[in-house]
């Protein structure tokens, strides 16, 4: 039998859940903690009729809690078939047990279950156990709405004025033959504006090759871009189509253009402007079909300025210039670009999606993040494989950029290091301090006072202090402060 149950009329019902057990006092006991939460709270005493509720369409429900011992199937095979059904596969689903084992664990957790803990049922551990479900559920489907639209057109997500610029210029120049030319720090992305642009254009059928030029060897350019023949040069055994005619119809892509060799740079736009290339060794001009996009971190128009890069060619390349904007200049982008590599790395790795504090996301965000996008998605994947059920910030790895002395210090030894610039001061008699020495006192005793206040738990005062853990750590040591210290 499915009883349903209002939530207090002072408090709106935020979420609706569904418990399936067999024991009365647990649906019950479960029922007045959960509707004192805010949550509308449905039950079932059988697994089928909790399937039922599943099923139907108009009792649309956020989260299930099953338990494994059920009369009729159990919570585990409840769970296997709700899993394969795709009307409730994404169904967050929270298995719990009487006589667990570790293997009933295990199990469930492979099976899909967003959760596993045992009876008697503990208050606080169940509140947070659904709180975490529910938003890392709320979390995916939201990423999944923004950005299904945005990936399926540009590989890229974000709700950023520099990113929807850089949508806008794609939709743009994306239909037409102009050449493109990226350029942006290392790790912004543009390859995927590349990739974006051919996908968005007439050529999208057409092969898209992508041409490392920093990684060419100076005597293979031109057998790479042109292709050779057999017996062209020592080595050349069979014949080689190359890049220019393997991207024939379609987007040949040449990333880091600035690091290309002069002399390549002068075969390349003469096979721009004529559409003609010959394999080294043959006399036989071939004609391509190929549309050139170009990437690189470098600033071109000064390289051209001092040699370094052909004028010609990059007003070749110059058509339709595109800027990808460093992370610093989308923050706004980061929590969004945060959770969605945590969605992806849960997705590669067979794993659930981990929930991530809001002081984790502030502290992403409060970041500077030079490698950009890559050392980002790099930093979220660390913190998946280090953290527990949900991401904290004890749980993020060091920012190799932060001196662990803010800012205005530039030194980085210790807290004696002398400072290059800082003038010599006279001596003064009695306990005269100099601003900086005040400053160090006064945050070495801060830091006393929020450990004792903490008990010394280093990760919660850390987050008291607004600093990581690594950092005050490295804060102690260089303070030598000692345990018990007041």
């Amino acid at each position: 039998m499915i009883a349903p149950s209002s939530p207090p009329p002072s408090r709106p019902p935020s979420k609706t859940i569904l418990v399936v057990d067999d024991e009365r006092n647990i649906r019950r006991t479960l029922s007045l903690v959960l509707e004192g939460e805010g949550y509308q709270v449905l039950t079932s005493e059988t697994a089928e009729g909790g399937l039922r509720v599943l099923s139907s369409p108009d009792t649309p429900v956020d989260l299930a809690i099953f338990d494994i011992k059920l009369p009729d199937m159990s919570g585990l095979e409840a769970l296997e078939r709700l899993k394969r059904d795709e009307a409730t596969r994404e169904l967050p689903i929270i298995v719990i047990s009487g006589h667990a084992t570790v293997n009933d664990a295990v199990h469930a957790i492979k099976l899909g279950a967003a959760d596993f803990f045992e009876k008697p049922l503990n208050r606080e551990r169940v509140l947070v156990s659904v709180r975490n479900v529910l938003e890392a559920a709320k979390t995916r489907r939201a990423l999944e709405e923004v950005s299904k639209q945005q990936l399926e057109r540009f590989e890229m997500i974000g709700q950023s004025a520099a990113i929807q610029r850089i949508f806008r210029e794609i939709d743009k120049v994306s239909p037409t033959r102009a050449s493109v030319l990226i350029t942006g720090e290392s790790g912004t992305g543009k390859e995927l504006i590349a990739r974006a642009i051919h996908r968005l254009s007439p050529r999208a059928d057409g092969p898209f090759v992508k041409v490392n030029c920093a990684a060419m060897p100076r005597e293979l350019i031109e057998s790479e871009l042109f292709g050779h023949e057999r017996g062209a040069f020592t080595g050349a055994q069979a014949r080689k189509r190359g890049h220019f005619e393997q991207a024939h119809g379609g987007t040949l892509f040449l990333d880091e253009i600035g690091d290309m060799d002069l002399l390549a740079q002068a075969k390349v736009l003469r096979a721009l402007q004529s559409g003609e290339i010959s394999r080294v060794g043959s006399e036989h001009v071939l004609h391509v079909d190929v549309r050139v996009l170009a990437a690189t971190n470098k600033d071109l128009a000064r390289e051209v300025e001092r040699g370094g890069f052909r004028e010609d060619l990059f007003f070749r390349l110059n058509v339709f210039p595109i800027r990808s904007p460093a992370v610093r200049e989308r923050v706004e982008d980061i929590p969004t670009l945060a959770q969605a590599f945590m969605l992806a790395f849960a997705r590669e790795n067979g794993t659930k999606p981990k929930p991530m504090d809001e002081a984790v996301l502030g502290a992403l965000a409060s970041r500077k993040w030079p490698g950009n996008v890559r050392e980002l998605k790099n930093a979220v994947e660390r913190a998946a494989i280090l953290s527990g059920d949900h991401v904290t910030i004890a749980d993020l790895p060091e920012d190799p950029h932060e001196s662990p002395f803010g800012e205005d210090e530039p030194h980085e030894a210790g807290v004696e290091a002398a400072v290059d610039d800082e003038p010599e001061r006279p001596m003064v008699p009695g306990k005269h301090r100099t601003l900086r020495e005040y400053r160090e006192h006064a945050e070495r005793q801060y830091i006393v006072d929020m450990l004792g206040m903490t008990g010394w738990n280093i990760s919660r005062t850390a987050v008291v202090l607004g600093v990581e853990r690594t950092n005050l750590h490295k804060k102690i040591r260089a303070y030598q402060i000692k345990r018990g210290e007041k």
